[in-house]
């Protein structure tokens, strides 16, 4: 199987060949994608060296299936010239998210939503797929009507340079290219661009995709998106109403029997998921879960990732072997 990897030298590119090899997914022929300037440069994918080649190479040797992270006009560019060669689009930019045309998967909540008629699949923004893996099996037995998040979202989710930026301020070299202000010793309310009502595009995703994703526009969602001075792992404070009542012990059986998520939840020996603990796995881990005493129906939990794995290549592949499984790629 001739498999894209467009964007293949980035963080999440790079995550994606990693993951890809992992999972051992049957690629009997890579192709690695990257903008002009890294054409001719090598990847390494199980013990072999692969040559960059430009978009319009790639799509000239009719792969069955590209994964795609290289920024949204890319997307919107390259991913129909893909799809009209006959090519499944698994794209990680925000893109084709909200296009109403177009699947968002998380493949343990709504992959089986995928049909023979879908070319392009849009991968969900890192943050909602850790939350939505906790909302599901909740709203399923109790019927959510609120949710509340503030996240603490690691510099990796901005890149490469924003990675480089951070550690090079803590080694006192200062500057801010990539992001306002300093993020080494400090927090940034901001991730994404201010829209006219206040909130941010990343609160906005939060918003929209959960409801897309779980496939009901009656779940309200208030987002704060944070960015801390963190290499990797995402963290959200999440408080949820339901319409029904619940029990602790109910609900930490339930998502400890959820796939892909991991309850370390014990407060008498510090057992609660860090961005250390993530680091490197697929799990979404969940913690601190206890009733919210200030109102009826209402939980509070921490839920943690590793954002460049299940929060982007992990997800993309785990829908690229859907897709394998159902046929739809050969």
């Amino acid at each position: 199987m001739k498999v894209a990897v467009v964007g293949a030298t980035g963080l999440v590119g790079s995550m994606m060949l990693k993951v890809l090899e992992e999972r051992h997914f049957p690629v009997t022929e890579l192709i690695p994608v990257a903008s002009g300037r890294s054409v001719g440069n090598k990847v390494t994918f199980k013990g072999r060296e692969y040559a960059v080649v430009s978009a319009d190479d790639a799509i000239a040797m009719k792969p069955a299936l590209a994964l795609f992270s290289a920024g949204g006009s890319v997307s919107l560019e390259l991913a129909p010239k893909f799809a009209a060669v006959g090519c499944r689009v698994v794209d990680n930019s925000s893109a084709w998210r909200m296009d109403p045309t177009k699947k968002l998967i998380v493949p343990e909540v709504n992959g089986h939503e995928l049909t023979k008629e879908d070319m392009i699949i849009a991968n969900p923004n890192c943050s909602t797929i850790q939350m939505v893996m906790v909302l599901k099996p909740l709203h399923d037995k109790y019927k959510i009507k609120r949710v509340v998040v503030s996240t603490y979202q690691s510099v990796s989710g901005t890149g490469q340079k924003a990675v480089k930026e951070m550690m090079d301020q803590r080694a006192g070299i200062q500057g801010h290219s990539v992001y306002p202000h300093i993020i080494d010793m400090n927090v940034l309310p901001h991730i994404d661009v201010f829209q006219d009502n206040g909130y941010t595009k990343e609160e906005m995703k939060m918003k929209l995709e959960t409801m897309k994703i779980m496939g009901d526009d009656s779940i309200k969602v208030s987002a704060t998106c944070v960015r801390v001075p963190v290499t990797a792992g995402h963290s959200e404070s999440v408080n949820i109403e339901f319409e029904r009542d619940f029990q602790e012990s109910d609900v930490k059986a339930l998502l400890d029997n959820s796939a892909g998520v991991s309850v370390i939840d014990n407060p008498a020996m510090n057992g609660y998921p860090m961005p250390l603990h993530a680091a490197g796995k697929d799990e979404v881990f969940v913690g601190r879960i206890r009733r919210d005493d200030t109102q009826p129906n209402t939980l509070n939990c921490w839920i943690v990732s590793d954002n460049l794995r299940k929060g982007a290549a992990t997800n993309a592949v785990q829908i690229a072997k859907l897709l394998l499984l159902n046929g739809l790629i050969a």
